[in-house]
């Protein structure tokens, strides 16, 4: 009944829809250098070969086709997806990933199926669908390439959506899809940002930001990213000490050794024993203070507690032995970042400007640089992905052709037969 509907739906709207445009508030226009006009232009993606079908046509086909029981193709779904003209269709589409990615074609959702959704969303004004669907992919199959990663991520960047923008480079970490310099830039200049707006952060929030710092801060080791890894591995070094290991790497491509907080002083003992330039940035050496404090704040009231609630405490939050050992060893931290912070203030190797300072001067610097290799890459893959869609499409006309064919022997030989 619900996808009856649904396919009805689709033949009774119109064919355009107004899109709104929001503006950039003043405070943000000046971060319209990130990506590129030329970058984000939908020039050569509009200019893809279209194959137009009637949307009424092909819910109602998928539909019958579920309801036999039968998988529904990847082309058809494509199609769909391709032939999205307004808001209302972009949430038909969601209904009909959702049911490809839970039928048994599901491994067969095209990567260009996945940009086009993106485009798709950003073009239609509804990025929230873009971000929900990548946010549970799982449940739609969105798996995003790089450069449909920098398209989603550089439009929440432009509009000052630093939380959201911190959403998709935890898909990012999550997918370990650092390779691009332009991602790298790009994450690192969200995080910054958000870090900046001072958020308050729940324990599940500051695991997954500190992993995100870490992971791409291990792309790059200049004085941005050993920051970055200081402070990912102190955000998750409080999750450690406060859950215990296994609530730090579960689900999260971390590693399961314990003392997160000893890699975090073990950045900060790199930046003093390095020659060169590398420093590490005051905030960041601010926010690990901040970090230590208050977990020595915690443990002191927690030792002032109740003994019978603490090992209660314990058992729920899945704490053994080890971790207490871990915990342990924080006065010890504490005092080794005392010193390690005053070395590093002595060698001159402390940066007075800020994280997001420094996020931004790397994106004005070496942004640009990035983004030629990213798009001579896009533009051969939007020559693989229709060479592969031509290719599938002979496929399926000839398995017609074959089945037409076998049906009027049949027919034929029926008929032979009855004579």
């Amino acid at each position: 009944m619900v996808r009856s509907k649904m396919a009805a739906s689709v033949l009774k709207r119109c064919v355009a829809a107004a899109v709104k445009v929001k503006g950039l508030s003043p405070s943000f226009t000046a971060r319209r250098w990130l990506l590129s006009a030329a970058y984000t232009d939908t020039k050569l993606w509009e200019e893809r070969e279209k194959d137009p079908q009637n949307l009424a046509l092909l819910a109602n086909l998928m539909d019958r086709t579920y309801d036999r029981n039968l998988p529904v193709s990847s082309l058809t779904i494509s199609r769909f997806v391709d032939n999205i003209s307004c808001r209302e269709e972009v949430d038909q589409a969601e209904y009909y990933l959702y049911k490809f990615r839970h039928s048994p074609n599901c491994w067969y959702l095209r990567d260009w199926t996945i940009h086009t959704w993106i485009r798709q969303c950003l073009k239609y004004g509804a990025r929230d669908k873009a971000l929900h669907t990548l946010k549970n992919k799982i449940q739609y199959g969105i798996f995003p390439d790089d450069f449909t990663f920098n398209l989603l991520l550089d439009s929440y960047i432009k509009d000052g959506d630093f939380k959201s923008a911190c959403s998709v480079v935890e898909e990012v970490m999550l997918q370990e899809a650092f390779d691009l310099p332009s991602t790298q830039i790009l994450s690192l200049n969200a995080l910054g940002c958000f870090l900046a707006t001072r958020p308050q952060l729940s324990v599940s929030e500051e695991r997954a930001l500190g992993a995100s710092l870490l992971i791409c801060g291990l792309k790059q080791d200049d004085t941005v990213g050993l920051s970055a890894q200081l402070l990912g591995s102190a955000l998750l070094g409080k999750v450690e000490i406060l859950k215990g290991i296994h609530a730090v790497f579960k689900g999260m491509p971390l590693s399961w050794d314990r003392g997160y907080l000893g890699r975090a002083l073990a950045v900060m003992e790199r930046v003093s024993a390095a020659s060169g330039d590398l420093k590490l940035c005051k905030d960041t050496l601010d926010c690990v203070s901040h970090v230590l404090q208050e977990l020595s704040s915690t443990s002191d009231a927690d030792s002032s507690g109740e003994e019978s609630d603490g090992e209660e405490s314990k058992k729920e939050e899945g704490v053994d032995e080890d971790d207490e050992a871990e915990k342990a060893n924080l006065p010890h931290y504490v005092s080794r970042f005392k010193e390690l912070s005053s070395q590093l203030e002595s060698q001159g190797k402390v940066d007075p400007a800020s994280f997001q300072a420094l996020v931004t001067t790397l994106a004005q610097q070496n942004l640009a640089s990035a983004e030629k290799p990213d798009m001579e890459q896009y533009q051969s893959r939007l020559k693989a992905w229709e060479a592969e869609k031509r290719h599938l499409i002979q496929r399926e006309k000839d398995l017609r052709e074959k089945a037409e064919q076998e049906r009027q022997e049949r027919l034929a030989a029926q008929a032979a037969a009855q004579a």
